[in-house]
C-alpha cells in the first residue's frame, strides 16, 4: 500500500500525517528539490498541507499468482512479498501460505512469478 499525492503540477509518493494543525502529507522523491529535505541520500520529504495537493490518493497493488488473487505488499530485490485476498482458507493451504494471522496468508515469492499487476488509486477525501 502507498499514497500519492499531486502538487503543483507534480505527483508524488506521499504520506498522510496527522498533526495538531490538520492533515499534512509528506511528499516523498529520490532526487534533490527546493524546499524537499534530505532523509537518505536518495530520500527528500516536504511536508504540505493536505488543503494544498490537488488530490491524494491511496493507491493499492494487486497481481495473481498461481490463477489465485493477491495484493502486493513489499518488494526486495527480485522477490515480491504478496498477500492472499481470495478469502478462501483452504486455497490459501493448498498454496502453502504462510498464515501472518487469522484469515491473513502471506508468502515471498519470485518477482517473475506474479502476473497481471495493476494499481487501484481510490481518492481520499481531504
Amino acid at each position: 500500500m502507498s499514497y500519492r499525492a499531486s502538487w503543483r503540477g507534480a505527483v508524488y509518493d506521499a504520506a498522510p500525517q496527522l498533526l495538531e494543525d490538520g492533515l499534512w502529507i509528506r511528499l516523498r522523491r529520490a532526487s534533490p528539490a527546493a524546499g524537499f529535505e534530505r532523509l537518505a541520500d536518495d530520500l527528500y520529504v516536504r511536508p504540505v498541507p493536505a488543503a494544498e495537493c490537488a488530490w491524494v490518493r491511496h493507491v493499492i497493488t494487486v497481481c495473481t499468482w498461481r490463477d489465485a488473487p493477491f495484493r502486493l505488499c513489499a518488494q526486495r530485490g527480485d522477490k515480491v512479498l504478496i498477500e492472499y485476498v481470495g478469502a478462501q482458507v483452504t486455497v490459501a493451504r493448498e498454496l502453502d501460505l504462510d498464515r501472518i494471522d487469522r484469515g491473513v496468508h502471506r508468502l515471498w515469492v519470485p518477482r517473475a512469478e506474479v502476473a497481471e499487476v495493476q494499481e487501484l488509486p481510490v481518492d481520499v477525501l481531504l
